[in-house]
């Protein structure tokens, strides 16, 4: 959600179906005096959960927030809820990893100078020293933390301190070239999204384009992920494919490879950022 004058609040619902409960959340938001600006739900039939994504104008709303939090807590309680409420004045903090390629961190960097990313990227952090230059072209600071053989806790540890002396909330991989340990996820809560090099689950591992134009596929894609300690297998925020032929060459499909990366990269960004994803096990709910 890009930056408005108009104060909203955003609620997603997770629970087992059951009549009523949409009722029950627009009947809370009009006795308070608020506007519902947007209402998407989800019934399943095969779980029996139901998710709603909720949104109204702060105006006019007859409940500070620690009223409407304990309002909500207590609605939640009778029915069963599980509820994440956010603030659209609340500016999440962001920090992105990166290796060496640059595609992804100047989208995303663009994209927040843009107005298209309702955040402030707050942290460049990279393994290696190339990018700085990208960084600083967009005022962004620029942390080097190499990583010698055998010094991966140790520089992890420096960059969790560093997350947590900037309280970034959210984590983006911009085609960073390590693998995050199981403790490093852990703390940062799992708000760590991940740019996968193929459609998951095909080509994993090194070289997909080359295995790719061994195999002679007519698709390639990319796959913007959570991270999880089990690697690459995180609940999948979004993908998209593109049609290739026998004609293209490695480096033609690395090329309209790059693309897509960037772009699902910074699309399931911003869908995080706008409070559009919910995860249920090890998949997401993703409201348009």
């Amino acid at each position: 959600m890009t930056a408005t004058s108009a104060e909203t609040a955003t609620l997603l619902v997770a629970c087992k179906d059951r009549p009523g409960i949409i009722a029950a959340l627009s009947d809370f938001v009009f006795r308070n005096g608020g506007n519902i600006l947007d209402l998407d739900q989800h019934a399943e039939r095969e779980s029996g959960m139901f998710f709603m994504r909720l949104v109204w104008d702060v105006a006019g709303f007859g409940m500070d927030r620690a009223a409407t939090d304990a309002a909500l807590s207590d609605l939640s309680a009778r029915m069963g809820l599980a509820c994440e409420l956010s603030y659209s004045t609340a500016v999440p903090k962001v920090a992105i990893f990166a290796t060496k390629a640059p595609y992804c961190l100047y989208d995303l960097l663009l994209s927040q100078q843009l107005g298209e990313l309702h955040c402030k990227i707050v942290a460049v952090l990279s393994n290696h020293d190339e990018l700085r230059p990208v960084a600083e072209h967009f005022d962004v600071p620029y942390h080097h933390t190499p990583i010698a053989k055998g010094g991966k806790a140790g520089a992890e540890a420096a960059q969790l301190a560093l997350l947590k002396s900037l309280s970034v909330d959210l984590v983006v991989l911009a085609r960073y070239m390590q693998i995050l340990s199981p403790g490093f996820v852990a703390a940062v809560n799992g708000q760590v999204i991940n740019i996968h090099h193929s459609f998951l689950p095909a080509f994993i591992g090194a070289r997909p384009y080359h295995q790719a134009k061994e195999r002679g596929v007519k698709l390639i894609g990319a796959t913007a992920h959570y991270v999880t300690a089990e690697l690459d297998q995180g609940p999948i925020i979004e993908q998209d494919v593109t049609r290739v032929t026998h004609r293209e060459d490695v480096e033609q499909l690395v090329r309209k490879g790059s693309e897509l990366e960037r772009q699902v990269l910074t699309r399931a960004v911003k869908l995080h950022l706008e409070r559009r994803v919910l995860v249920s096990g090890n998949r997401t709910i993703v409201f348009g």
